[in-house]
């Protein structure tokens, strides 16, 4: 990452016109690179080269966002050129069986997740909101990187962003037709993904508030039954940097079972992540206090939990998301 910083703070004028893109930038980038990490220090290299350069942007050559866009597609196509493909847990092989998670895999291995505050607007009309939720989901971002590079990139900037097919041409500087043809063929690619299904958070949604609620005061009373009662039948469990997962409510509930696995005391405290239904898992610290274990995301569907995936790495996850609210003091 460059060490130079573009941030508010800066006096310049240039910075003042960048820094508004910064949102927008983050979510493109993180649906081209399945990272929230990733997705920061590409927006930064793109806002200092475009600081650095920014005397010779000439505006009669598109706009100030277009011209941004391109710089961050060539960071983000450079930084994909020769790395893995990100993927979810049940992409990389079959359900388990038995006990046993074996060895942590690269953190390169997975799609990570990013805070919902880094990519979506706070403001905006609440149905766009809606869409923009959808596609920062761990399936969707987890679905693009079966795509290639420069597919990837039209497919996002056509189908999520809404550019017209002679603006995305133009940024990756080719013609509308290849545009055309390369987002045939990602739309074609794409339904050929199984993509877990699940729904994006709702908070004005009174039936996926109430299941949450349930699933929480469950979860904090390890109340295995009523867990487990509010899982689809073929609901999954991940837990990130592992390539271990379970398939069905019989699996799960032995998971959590297990004595030496036990989430007993542990608090769920609501995070905006992915668009989705979040919370970081706390346990009990020696002090008295809670420390952050795992952030947990949920795949909602039709009233009942479909997928619980927990990134387990919080130490790392904590600089990019902050540290988590208070306990809620009747908890103590």
């Amino acid at each position: 990452m460059a060490e130079t910083t573009v941030g508010t703070s800066g006096l310049d004028a240039e910075t003042f016109r960048l820094e508004p893109f910064r949102t927008e930038l983050t979510g493109y980038c993180y649906r081209m690179l399945g990272s929230g990490f990733e997705a920061e220090d590409a927006v930064q290299e793109t806002l200092v080269r475009a600081w650095r350069s920014f005397d010779r942007y000439d505006e009669r050559r598109g706009s100030l966002r277009t011209w941004l866009y391109r710089i961050a597609t060539n960071i983000c196509l450079d930084m994909l050129r020769s790395a893995q493909r990100r993927a979810l847990a049940m992409d990389l092989g079959a359900a388990a069986d038995g006990p046993g998670i074996g060895a942590p895999a690269p953190e390169r291995t997975f799609v990570q997740p990013v805070p919902d505050g880094a990519v979506l607007p706070m403001h905006g009309d609440p149905a766009e909101l809606a869409v923009r939720r959808e596609t920062i989901r761990l399936a969707f971002v987890a679905a693009l990187q079966h795509l290639p590079r420069r597919q990837r990139a039209v497919l996002i900037l056509r189908e999520v962003l809404c550019w017209r097919a002679e603006e995305v041409a133009e940024l990756l500087e080719t013609t509308v037709a290849s545009v055309t043809s390369a987002l045939q063929r990602a739309r074609s690619t794409l339904r050929t993904v199984d993509q877990a299904p699940g729904e994006p958070f709702r908070p004005a949604d009174r039936t996926q508030r109430d299941l949450l609620a349930r699933y929480c005061d469950a979860f904090e009373r390890h109340d295995v039954e009523v867990l487990v009662a509010l899982l689809h039948e073929d609901a999954t469990m991940s837990m990130p940097p592992f390539r271990f997962w379970l398939r069905g409510r019989n699996q799960i509930r032995v998971a959590l079972l297990d004595p030496e696995a036990s989430c007993a005391g542990a608090r769920l405290v609501p995070v905006a992540a992915n668009g989705s239904p979040a919370f970081w898992q706390l346990r009990p610290a020696h002090d008295g206090g809670y420390l952050p274990f795992g952030l947990v995301l949920l795949d909602v569907v039709d009233g009942l939990v479909a997928g619980v995936t927990t990134f387990l790495d919080a130490d790392r996850l904590v600089t990019l998301f902050g540290q988590p609210g208070e306990v809620r003091p009747a908890d103590r």
